[in-house]
């Protein structure tokens, strides 16, 4: 059977298997670790693994070499993009600055590791107001999602320069969508994810990062919910709470990205350790420096 292929595979390398939320089940059931993106990057570097593998997209595993340049970091599908991390460029980045007043940089860990080494600090969905205000700065440049930006716009003094970048699958969301889905569920809470349009939070019950919606979901007394962010999030929703019921907000909202990685692909990078992701030292200390600036905030 492939998932006890996989998990002697790991034994055998010394290694841990990371799975963000929106993977395919298959993938969730046989990983050791499921999450967001930066804190399964956070607990890989507690462990003792030699090698890490990481089920989801190549920034993911970028972070996880940052933060544990000691270990092996394999993505079992190097062709696992972000197209958000893709609308921000090191080159762009330097040639905006250059346009603004000397200010903060906020990078969203949805960002390539060279784009994170010209950051002054990374900032995840779930603290990124917190984030923003720690600086005490007038204005701060945030990268690279344009509706992440507006969420800390709403929600602090701070003047925000918004990047003009997206999450396709987030920013498809519309208020029709969510109007159908609330007609069909006129009892659910609705759950939406930072990354969607404004128009789309102002409809929100609840606005929270994945792993927010998981803990949400967990200690609500509601039993039924309606899930605005990518529908991989409903399994582990539907498998961690049997008794309520998750439906999407839009059906439409699949990553294909993070539904390149098979059980065939895990266990064949096992094997052949293909798929192997480094950060350069010149871009993974600076990159580092940001990374762990947010990290130290919750210290």
């Amino acid at each position: 059977m492939m998932k006890d292929n996989i998990r002697d595979l790991l034994k055998e390398k010394h290694g841990i298997l990371l799975a963000h939320n929106y993977q395919p089940p298959e993938i969730q059931d046989v990983a050791d670790l499921c999450g967001d993106s930066l804190e399964l990057s956070v607990r890989a570097a507690q462990t003792d693994a030699e090698v890490i593998v990481f089920c989801g997209v190549h920034f993911m595993a970028e972070t996880a070499f940052i933060l544990s340049p000691d270990k092996t970091v394999l993505l079992p599908r190097s062709d696992a993009g972000c197209p958000m991390a893709d609308m921000v460029t090191p080159e762009a980045l330097k040639a905006l600055l250059k346009q603004l007043p000397p200010m903060p940089v906020v990078t969203y860990v949805n960002s390539t590791a060279a784009v994170k080494a010209l950051s002054t600090i990374c900032c995840t969905s779930a603290n990124a107001v917190e984030v923003v205000e720690s600086l005490e700065a007038e204005e701060v440049l945030m990268v690279p999602d344009q509706n992440l930006a507006n969420y800390v716009a709403d929600r602090t003094k701070t003047h925000i320069h918004p990047w003009e970048g997206y999450c396709p699958i987030h920013h498809s969301l519309t208020p029709k969508d969510v109007q159908q889905a609330k007609e069909s569920h006129p009892k659910a809470v609705f759950l939406a994810h930072p990354e969607c349009p404004r128009e789309i939070l102002e409809l929100a019950d609840v606005i929270a990062s994945t792993s927010g919606m998981v803990r949400y979901a967990g200690a609500s007394d509601s039993d039924e919910f309606i899930i605005g962010t990518e529908v991989g999030l409903l399994y582990p929703l539907q498998s961690q709470n049997p008794e309520k019921r998750f439906y999407p907000a839009s059906e439409r909202m699949v990553c294909p990205d993070m539904k390149k990685i098979s059980l065939e692909d895990v266990a064949r990078s096992l094997e052949t350790f293909d798929g192997e992701v480094k950060v350069p030292e010149d871009v993974r200390l600076p990159a580092l420096k940001a990374v762990q600036a947010m990290i130290d905030l919750a210290l």
